[in-house]
This record gives structure tokens, C-alpha cells and sequence, in this order.
């Protein structure tokens, strides 16, 4: 694969100057922790289904990586071919990351729920060589599936197959777990030959497709090195700490935070593979987690059932001093109720798969920050929020975000045209926001999210955030839809809560009652059962638009 990562060269000298980038692999990582803490324990897995737990020291977890990379090597892998996997949570995904980096492979994730189409496209998209994928997963035969796509994916040339090969495949373990492929007598030169530089595309992710076609984003070890060391630094965060991540790590947030993270501080990682609360909550009591990372829906989660526990006379969660939420913005009272239930700082922040966190408020910070901005920019980043022209707005109007970082990825995989980023290496973000007096961000929606009704704008966030205080709604959005009169009209979609019902007067009348403009207040309703969202949890508001075309309004 000639991976054409051109965003990296025009900023290598201005972020190793600036000390932004170390020059340092998740090689270099794990070699410290084997050096400095080999008996440490390093990785704890949980699996809800079967109880089951794994756990690794970091001699143990290196002596896996070695294992696992001469395995590869066997097959066939070699530097920058890529290797994909479609993997929940557990130990087989991080030790797959690791082996790859020991010879210069790059891993590329790919989320659990997808199915033929996606797949089809980003394994051809990657020219992956090699696939790796449970048996089944949640009930669904991710091996079989597969296998009947094997006669259209033409470079792939081994599936990998934990826990089983029934559905064909070669089974994962006795290709690279089982065997002792460390004591091969090649096996110093395999490891040695090809690990890759700081500046080598070491990770390949897909967008999560909230605006069409996935992108294939490309990141080496600098740029989520210069991200991770920033956002362990604003959170205070060390060797000492017991991350918990049971947020997907083939999306960013688990990937940086849950994979890497632990490992380049010293740490110690905790992955579930499949969200219950219930469980959640015993696994931060027994494992001392400290610190975890996920979207509004896992905190409102948590923070009932411990809320619900400490009723019945259960501990509560006290060694959890940070949550991290991101994703969307996060409502007043859950930060309220979060902060007395779990007593964790509760931190808002924004980012995206190419750049992974760019904001978020400090741990020093106003519990009011969470809920009404998201955050201040990291070290190395800078973002402004410019008009039409591109020119640089004031304080406290909206505008287009652009960000220039030492975090921002190499490009977008044989897409050089759409990379975003200018000479000066400012990358538009594609969101709409607006920075205060002080520095800090609030995303107000996507630039296709914007709602232009008979020549006035729409605040799409204020009439959301208004539609998610009735007590009957769950999840909202609100989207334009064509209007020959007025260029556009409002459509507010909602999901009700277990029980609740929601007619179009009476969204009218809480609009009103909160006195919103008459002109910002929605010409019409849908009510969904589900909201079509990406992997991460992000509303797919595109898939919105296109049930509003599909039938439209008289």
C-alpha cells in the first residue's frame, strides 16, 4: 500500500521544535513498561457474555505482541500492508495493534455492527490483506458473513477467526496466540527489520459516515502520540490510574484513550466488550478504575444504576475520579445528578477521528462549563471560527470552525482532494461554532445542519436543547427539509421515552412556554422509534434528510 499521508512533511519541523511530537512509537511505550514494570499488571479484559476475565502483566503483554507479530509475519504481512479487524472490546484487539507496530503494519478497526455493504467498501478501499474477526459476536456470525464476501474483496488473502473456523477462515489462535513464534530463530530480525518511524501511517479509520461515503482517515504515531500526551496532561492523568473503556475501540475515543493511552503512561487498562451498566459499576469497584471515557447515554446509564444501588445500601463508585463525555452536548441535570451520584468530575469535550480530542474543559473548571461549552484547545492545537469570506469572527458569534494541530491526521486515503486543509495548515472541520471571551468552544452543528428559513438562521442546537428538556423526549434532532417559498422549513425528529407520546401541538406548546422565536419552532414533527446514528452514537442526520425526501410533506 502507498499510503499518501502529504499533511505530515509541511509540519514535521514546526511540531518536533515545539516538542508537539517525540518522535516516539507505542513501540517505544511498551519497551519502557517492560524495562520499568514487567510484573505490573497491564490489561484486564472483561466479557459480559461468558464472565470471562484476562489478565496481563506488561512482560506478559509484550511477549504476546512479539508472539503475535512473527505469527503475522508468517502470513505474509510485511510493512504497510493492512491488516483490519472487526473486534469488540477484549485483549485480541489490543495485542493485534501491538504486533502490528513491532513490523510496520498498519491496523485498521472497523466497527463490530457493520455488515456487507461497509465492509465491502472500506476492505477494498484499504486493500487489507488481512481480516480478523470473532466466530460470532451479540448472536450475529461475523465468520460467515465473511466468507461470503471473500469472492469480492480480491487483496485479502487471510481471515482470521477467534474461538472457531466454521464458518471457514483460519483460526486466529493457532495461527498467532498459540504458537511460540518468539523463539523462531528469525524471529530478532522480524522484530527489528521493519518497525516503523513516528512518521510512518500507523493507524488507518474510517470516518463514521455522518455526512455519506466513509473517509479513510490516516494517523502515524506522532500525531496520536501529540494528542494523547496532551489530554493525559489537562486531566492529570498517570501511571497511578486504572483507565476503564468500554466505549467501542474501533472508534477513536476507545482506541487512543482505552488502547494506547494506558500503555504510553504506565498504566493499567480495563476494556468491557459490551455496555451494561450494571456491571460497569462492579468493575470500577473492584478494578479501582479512576478514569473512564464515553458518549452522554453510558453516563446517564452509570449514574442511574449507582444512584439506584446506593438506594438499596450499595457502595457507590469512589475511586472514579473523572468521566469524560463527548459526542454531544451533555444536559444540566445530568452533570448535576453525575457529580452528586458518582462524585467524578464530569468533563465535556469535543473531537474528531482525524485529530481525536481538541477540546475540553479542565478538571479545575466550573461544573457549568460541561454543560454549556466544550472546553478550551489542548496544547498544539489552535481553532478559530470564521464567516463566509473566512474571515475571523468575534467572540461569541457563529461561524465555520477551522483547527490547525499537531494532532491533525495525514489525509484521507487516496483522497488527497478532500483533506481540508490549507497552506497554512488550517483543516475545516465541517461544524459550525462559536469560541467565548475566554477561549472556550461550543459546537452549534454541523455546516450542513445549518437551517436557513425565508433569509434567517435557525439555531438548530438552542430549539435541540430546548426539545430535549420535555420530559417525554429521549433523543432529538432537527433538520431543514426544501421549501418553495421559503428556501427551507424546520422538521424536529424525536424519540420518546419508554411510555411517552409526543403530538406536534404539544411540541408547539413547550416551545412556546419557553418562549422561543415563533419563526425557530419546527413546521413539523416525526416521531422515530430509533434514530439512525453511526458506531459512535452520532445522529446520522443526513439519514434524516433522506426520509424527508422520501416522503414529503404536502
Amino acid at each position: 500500500m502507498n499510503f499518501d499521508a502529504v499533511l505530515i512533511p509541511s509540519r514535521r519541523e514546526r511540531n518536533v521544535s515545539a516538542g508537539y511530537w517525540r518522535d516516539q512509537t507505542i513501540n517505544d511505550a511498551l519497551d519502557a513498561c517492560l524495562r520499568e514494570r514487567p510484573d505490573q499488571l497491564a490489561l484486564t479484559a472483561h466479557r459480559v457474555a461468558s464472565g470471562e476475565v484476562t489478565r496481563f502483566t506488561y512482560a506478559e503483554l509484550a511477549r504476546m505482541a512479539d508472539r503475535m507479530a512473527v505469527g503475522l509475519h508468517q502470513l505474509g504481512v510485511r510493512a504497510h500492508d493492512v491488516v483490519s479487524c472487526q473486534l469488540p472490546n477484549g485483549w485480541p484487539f489490543t495485542l493485534l495493534y501491538l504486533a502490528c507496530a513491532r513490523i510496520g503494519a498498519v491496523l485498521n478497526p472497523l466497527m463490530p455492527i457493520f455488515r456487507e455493504r461497509e465492509l465491502t467498501f472500506m476492505l477494498n478501499h484499504a486493500e487489507s490483506r488481512v481480516m480478523v474477526v470473532p466466530q460470532t459476536f451479540r448472536g450475529f456470525g461475523h465468520a460467515a458473513m465473511l466468507q461470503g464476501l471473500r469472492p469480492e474483496l480480491p487483496h485479502l488473502q487471510h481471515l482470521l477467526v477467534i474461538g472457531g473456523t466454521e464458518s471457514g477462515g483460519t483460526c486466529f489462535e493457532a495461527a498467532l496466540t498459540e504458537p511460540a513464534w518468539e523463539r523462531d530463530p528469525e524471529a530478532a530480525r522480524i522484530l527489528s527489520a521493519t518497525r516503523p518511524t513516528a512518521d510512518d501511517v500507523t493507524q488507518l479509520m474510517y470516518t463514521s459516515g455522518t455526512t455519506g461515503e466513509p473517509k479513510g482517515v490516516m494517523h502515524t504515531a506522532n500525531t496520536v502520540s501529540a494528542n494523547i500526551h496532551a489530554y493525559a496532561e489537562r486531566l492529570h492523568l498517570g501511571a497511578d490510574d486504572v483507565i476503564l473503556m468500554a466505549s467501542p475501540m474501533a472508534h477513536q475515543t476507545g482506541f487512543m484513550y482505552g488502547l494506547m493511552m494506558p500503555i504510553m503512561l504506565g498504566a493499567r487498562a480495563v476494556l468491557q466488550d459490551v455496555w451494561d451498566p450494571v456491571l460497569a459499576a462492579q468493575v470500577i469497584r473492584d478494578e479501582g478504575v479512576s478514569f473512564t471515557m464515553a458518549s452522554t447515554p453510558f453516563l446517564a446509564d452509570l449514574t442511574r444504576v449507582v444512584g439506584d444501588g446506593a438506594s438499596q445500601g450499595e457502595a457507590g463508585v469512589p475511586t472514579l475520579k473523572t468521566f469524560l463525555c463527548a459526542g454531544a452536548p451533555i444536559p444540566g441535570p445530568l452533570v448535576e445528578q453525575a457529580r452528586a451520584t458518582l462524585g467524578a468530575k464530569i468533563v465535556s469535550a469535543w473531537g474528531m477521528t482525524e485529530n481525536g480530542a481538541v477540546t475540553l474543559i479542565r478538571p479545575e473548571d466550573a461544573d457549568e462549563r460541561a454543560v454549556n461549552t466544550d472546553g478550551l484547545p489542548l496544547p498544539g492545537v489552535e481553532i478559530k471560527v470564521v464567516d463566509a469570506d473566512g474571515a475571523t469572527v468575534p467572540p461569541g458569534e457563529t461561524g465555520q470552525l477551522w483547527l490547525r494541530a499537531c494532532s491533525n491526521f495525514g489525509g484521507y486515503l487516496k483522497r488527497p482532494h478532500l483533506n481540508g486543509t490549507d497552506a497554512d495548515d488550517w483543516f475545516d472541520t465541517g461544524d459550525q461554532a462559536r469560541i467565548d471571551a475566554q477561549g472556550y468552544l461550543r459546537i452549534t452543528g454541523r455546516s450542513k445542519d445549518v437551517i436557513i428559513r425565508g433569509g434567517e438562521n435557525i439555531p438548530v442546537l438552542e430549539v435541540e436543547t430546548l426539545l430535549y428538556k420535555h420530559p417525554a423526549v429521549a433523543q432529538a434532532a432537527v433538520v431543514g427539509y426544501p421549501d418553495a417559498r421559503l428556501g427551507e422549513r424546520a422538521c424536529a425528529f424525536v424519540v420518546p421515552r419508554p411510555g411517552q407520546t409526543l403530538s406536534f401541538e404539544d411540541m408547539v406548546a413547550h416551545f412556546k412556554a419557553h418562549k422561543l422565536t415563533t419563526q425557530y419552532i419546527p413546521e413539523r414533527l416525526e416521531v422515530l422509534a430509533a434514530m439512525p446514528a453511526t458506531p459512535s452514537g452520532k445522529i446520522q442526520k443526513f439519514k434524516l434528510r433522506d426520509q424527508l425526501q422520501a416522503a414529503p410533506t404536502d
